[in-house]
């Protein structure tokens, strides 16, 4: 299979997954819980979460397909595997966060999945470097959304028993 094959057949499917994950329970501006949470000041605005997501799931879906393209390549199977775990772990994320309201089980999701994100660029650059430059922007926003998480969780301690819409979303500084 040619490298477009793969390439139409993985950023869809990559795309159609990562929605069904974000549709999986209300999340950002639909979801009175998250809204009720105190922010910190550097919570981008709902809007542009889709945004990015769809744009990083399109270049992961490009660089999964260079690697499965990369027919008889040293660590192929080894790449997608790392890929596989990782994207997993990226579609739990939200219904960690948004629907169980786990911030603290949800961190630790982040924190493996850049971790294994981290392994799974080392694994792609070996086999076709601009698949794994493809990654880096993912990296760059699983690490900033461990930050929010992170924070979200500092000023929150008692949102998962937070009753959703208890008090004004508040962003703090």
């Amino acid at each position: 299979m040619s490298y477009a094959r793969w390439a139409l057949l993985c950023v869809p499917l990559i795309l159609l997954l990562g929605f069904l994950s974000g549709r999986s329970v209300p999340s950002g501006e639909n979801n009175a819980w998250y809204q009720s949470l105190a922010k910190p000041a550097l919570t981008p605005p709902d809007a542009l979460f889709p945004v990015v997501w769809t744009a990083l799931y399109i270049m992961l879906g490009l660089a999964l397909a260079m690697i499965l393209n990369a027919r008889g390549a040293l660590g192929r199977r080894l790449a997608v595997g790392l890929f596989s775990v990782a994207f997993g772990l990226s579609l739990a994320w939200t219904p960690v966060f948004f629907g169980a309201h786990r911030i603290g089980s949800a961190l630790l999701v982040l924190i493996l999945m850049l971790v294994l994100a981290i392994a799974t660029t080392v694994a792609f650059a070996r086999i076709r470097p601009w698949a794994g430059w493809l990654m880096v922007p993912y990296l760059v926003w699983i690490s900033f959304a461990g930050v929010l998480t992170w924070r979200i969780g500092q000023l929150n301690p008692d949102a998962q028993a937070l009753v959703p819409g208890a008090r004004t979303s508040q962003v703090i500084g």
